[in-house]
C-alpha cells in the first residue's frame, strides 16, 4: 500500500505551506544523492519526499488528495507518474526550495533541466463510462524534436543553463544565478535546424494517446499522462498531457457524489394495489417491487447500484424517488368512483410515524 504523503514528510494534515516546504527541505537535505552516493535506499526516500511535496505544495492537488487520496492520481494522475520519476524532474522543479541551485553541498551546481510545456485536453464521459471505467484514445498535436535537429553546448553558460552575476552592494558582494538568456536554461543551442522546425528544433506531430480512466472520476477532475506534452529542446524532458474530465448528463439519472437519483412515477392504482416496475439503472434495466399502499415521496434505496468510489471504498446507492401520478382529466365513471370514495375511511389521510415528512426525508438523505 502506498505511503501517505503526510506521513512521508512527517507532518499533519493541518500543516501550512511553509511547514510543508520546511519538512520537505529537511528530508531532501538528509537523503540528497550528493550526501548519500550509491545509496539506493536514500535515493528512494529522496524521490518519495519529492513526490509528496509535488502534491502537497500545490493547493489544487492537495485538495484532491485530501478528498480522494492516491486514487485521485491513478493512471498517471499526478506526481511523477506513480513513482517512475527521474532525478532531473526533481532538480528542475524544486530547486527553489534550496534558494537557487539544487546542487551538491560542496558549492557546486547541477545543470538545470528544461521541461517542455504541458498540453491540456478535455475528455467527455457518459455516466456508464464513469461507472465502469474506460480507456480513451484521443489525437493530440504535440511538439516533438524534428528529425535531424542537432544541438551544441551553449557558449554563454558553458552548458550549465545558468549564468552567475556578482554585484557590489552596500551589504557587500552579492552573487545571483538566473537562467541563461542565450539557451533559455537548456544548456544547449540549436546548431542544425531542419526544414519545417521552429527556432528550438521542434515540429508539430499528431499522435494518438491512450488514456486509461478509472471508475468513479468526478466532473472537473484532472488526470495527468506523463511525458505526453510538448518536447523540450536539447536534452530536456517532455511536458505532460493534462486530461480534464467532463461528465455528460444522463436522461434519467442524476448524480450526487457516488449516489444516483431516479424519479419514478406510479399511477394511483399501482400505488394502491402494488406490483412491480422496471426502471433505468447504469448498465441496464432493474425491476423493483412496489408494496401496496405506496406513498408519494417514498425513497426506495437500491444498495451498491450507484457509482464506485474513486478511493475504492465500495459503491454508492441508487435512490428511487416515488411520485404518485394524479390524473388531470377523468371520464364520468371515473369521477363518480372518486366522488363515492370521498367520505370512505380508506381514502382519508392517516399518516403513520413510518411515513416521513418531506423534511425528514431530505434530512435522512444527507445524514
Amino acid at each position: 500500500m502506498k505511503e501517505d504523503y503526510y506521513e512521508t514528510l512527517g507532518i499533519s494534515k493541518s500543516a501550512t505551506s511553509a511547514e510543508i516546504k520546511k519538512a520537505y527541505r529537511k528530508m531532501a537535505i538528509k537523503f540528497h544523492p550528493d550526501k548519500n552516493p550509491d545509496n539506493k535506499s536514500a535515493e528512494e526516500k529522496f524521490k518519495k519526499a519529492a513526490e509528496a511535496y509535488e502534491i502537497l505544495s500545490n493547493a489544487d492537488k492537495k485538495s484532491k488528495y485530501d478528498q480522494f487520496g492516491h486514487q485521485a492520481f491513478q493512471n498517471g494522475g499526478a506526481g511523477f507518474g506513480g513513482g517512475g520519476m527521474n532525478m532531473d524532474d526533481i532538480f528542475s522543479q524544486f530547486g527553489d526550495v534550496f534558494g537557487g541551485g539544487f546542487g551538491g553541498f560542496g558549492g557546486g551546481s547541477r545543470q538545470r533541466t528544461v521541461k517542455g510545456s504541458n498540453l491540456r485536453v478535455r475528455v467527455s464521459l457518459t455516466l456508464e463510462e464513469i461507472v465502469n471505467g474506460v480507456e480513451k484514445k484521443i489525437k493530440v498535436k504535440r511538439k516533438v524534436k524534428a528529425p535531424g535537429s542537432t544541438f551544441s553546448t551553449c557558449s554563454t553558460c558553458n552548458g550549465s543553463g545558468q549564468v552567475t552575476r556578482i554585484a557590489n552592494t552596500i551589504l557587500g558582494r552579492m552573487q545571483t544565478s538566473a537562467p541563461c538568456n542565450s539557451c533559455g536554461g537548456a544548456g544547449e543551442t540549436l546548431s542544425n535546424r531542419p526544414k519545417g522546425s521552429d527556432s528550438q528544433g521542434l515540429m508539430l506531430k499528431e499522435e494518438t494517446v491512450q488514456i486509461p480512466i478509472p471508475a468513479g472520476v468526478v466532473d472537473g477532475m484532472q488526470l495527468k499522462v506523463s511525458s505526453k506534452g510538448n518536447d523540450a529542446p536539447g536534452n530536456g524532458i517532455c511536458g505532460d498531457l493534462l486530461v480534464v474530465i467532463e461528465e455528460l448528463s444522463h436522461d434519467k439519472l442524476q448524480r450526487e457524489g457516488d449516489n444516483l437519483h431516479y424519479d419514478l412515477y406510479v399511477s394511483i392504482p399501482d400505488a394502491v394495489l402494488g406490483g412491480s416496475k422496471e426502471i433505468d439503472a447504469v448498465g441496464g434495466k432493474v425491476r423493483i417491487k412496489i408494496e401496496p399502499g405506496l406513498q408519494s415521496g417514498k425513497i426506495l434505496r437500491l444498495r451498491n447500484k450507484g457509482i464506485p468510489s474513486i478511493n475504492g471504498y465500495g459503491s454508492g446507492d441508487l435512490l428511487v424517488h416515488v411520485n404518485v401520478w394524479t390524473p388531470k382529466t377523468l371520464n364520468k365513471n371515473q369521477k363518480n368512483f372518486f366522488e363515492s370514495m370521498k367520505e370512505d375511511e380508506h381514502f382519508t389521510p392517516k399518516p403513520e410515524k413510518s411515513d416521513k415528512s418531506f423534511f425528514d426525508t431530505v434530512k435522512d438523505m444527507f445524514s
